[in-house]
């Protein structure tokens, strides 16, 4: 076969060409630590690399929602415990009330004590959340969710939890109807109350003896005094019961359809108890409004003064259940974000491992071609070098 010099000449020149391109591709692969710049270097690799790219930057954002959450969970849970000193502080000072020793006046001041901390409760549920919303807003509030009116503290945010924008739903707020507002009335069942309270008696929280006998109805208790004879009747929504006139016993329980109840101290002639079925209607506020304005009242016997202390430590303790109920969910809603900040940490580690693998580049394999292709390029300019002398005029001058 016929070899032409010009024909020589083209594939040396393509051969030179061809080793400097693969030359500087391999300079630039070890600039950049890449061994895939650009798609066309690798496609298979680049489109891997680019998938594995999305999902680091899904994984950053659903991060910036978790850390939102995060901080939003923590504010709430550490408001919660300090609504829970204050009602502890609020529960100690009912207590003190009920010292037989105090004085009108000095009740009335432990009145303005309550006052005072419901005032600085109704601030602790107001609390910001440091991102322009607050942390009790509900779905969201753009000024305070909780008003004090005429009527007592309302609701003015949107019921429900506003979400995270995260891989998981996760919280930004807490609802405050349901945090501050909407305890179980009484012991969680039912609820006591004096109808009529003219006597010395007054009636405990009760508790349930038999659930399975517990109907949901409401019942009254009411006396008769008769001379040095007090009885008690029990009705069921208004109608008579077996438990007609029985002789009444200061202290001893009182047994209806699974009930317990218990009155104690002296009963005047015509006095009434009500048992009625507990809601989900129990505002921390009202409560503590109830027992001061309860508290300021003067000139009580000592069974209407029992019974305010009775029935606002029960109140008090139903909300303070409530609170540290939706504390442990905050407690738990934090360990989730844990758990949820785990599993994106590992997603965003397989995401930087697969998007290394498909274009970072093998620094030792990568030095080692470069020698060989400088090398191989060395070779083919020495080689061009010598084709270029091979011409009949070079010849015949040797």
């Amino acid at each position: 076969m016929r070899m032409s010099t010009a024909n020589t000449y083209d594939a040396t020149i393509a051969n030179l060409q061809r080793r400097a391109q693969e030359l500087s591709q391999s300079q630039e692969q070890m600039s950049s630590l890449k061994r895939v710049n650009r798609a066309s270097d690798d496609p298979t690799a680049a489109a891997r690399a680019e998938r594995a790219l999305a999902v680091e930057a899904r994984s950053a954002a659903s991060q910036r929602g978790i850390d939102a959450s995060m901080n939003a969970v923590s504010q709430t849970e550490s408001t919660l415990g300090d609504a829970l000193t204050l009602l502890q502080q609020a529960r100690d000072t009912v207590v003190s009330a009920g010292n037989a020793s105090y004085s009108d006046a000095e009740r009335a001041n432990l009145a303005l004590t309550l006052r005072q901390m419901r005032a600085e409760l109704l601030t602790v549920a107001n609390s910001p959340d440091g991102a322009g919303s607050y942390l009790f807003a509900g779905q969201g509030a753009s000024s305070p969710p909780f008003v004090d009116t005429p009527s007592g503290v309302q609701f003015r945010g949107v019921s429900g939890e506003a979400g995270a924008a995260a891989t998981e739903p996760l919280p930004l707020t807490m609802d405050g109807q349901s945090t501050w507002l909407q305890a179980r009335s009484g012991n969680g069942v039912f609820v006591t109350s004096a109808t009529q309270q003219n006597g010395t008696a007054w009636i405990d929280s009760g508790r349930v003896t038999d659930p399975a006998l517990v109907t949901g109805d409401a019942y009254s208790v009411s006396f008769a005094v008769s001379g040095a004879t007090t009885t008690y009747t029990v009705l069921h929504n208004g109608n008579p019961t077996t438990l007609t006139n029985l002789p009444y016993k200061s202290g001893q329980a009182i047994e209806i359809d699974g009930l317990s109840v218990t009155v104690t101290g002296d009963p005047a002639n015509a006095d009434r108890f009500d048992i009625t079925p507990s809601s989900a209607s129990l505002s921390i506020f009202d409560a503590l409004d109830r027992a001061a304005t309860e508290l300021e009242t003067g000139g009580r016997n000592s069974g209407q003064l029992a019974q305010t202390v009775a029935d606002s430590l029960r109140d008090i303790d139903a909300s303070a259940a409530k609170l540290t109920a939706q504390r442990s969910v905050a407690g738990e809603t934090l360990n989730r974000i844990d758990r949820a900040t785990e599993r994106l940490s590992g997603q965003k580690l397989a995401a930087q491992t697969d998007r290394s693998q498909a274009e970072d580049l093998d620094m030792v394999e990568a030095i080692s071609t470069f020698q060989k292709q400088q090398t191989g390029y060395q070779a083919a300019l020495q080689s061009y070098a010598s084709v270029q002398k091979l011409s009949l005029f070079q010849y015949l001058n040797l």
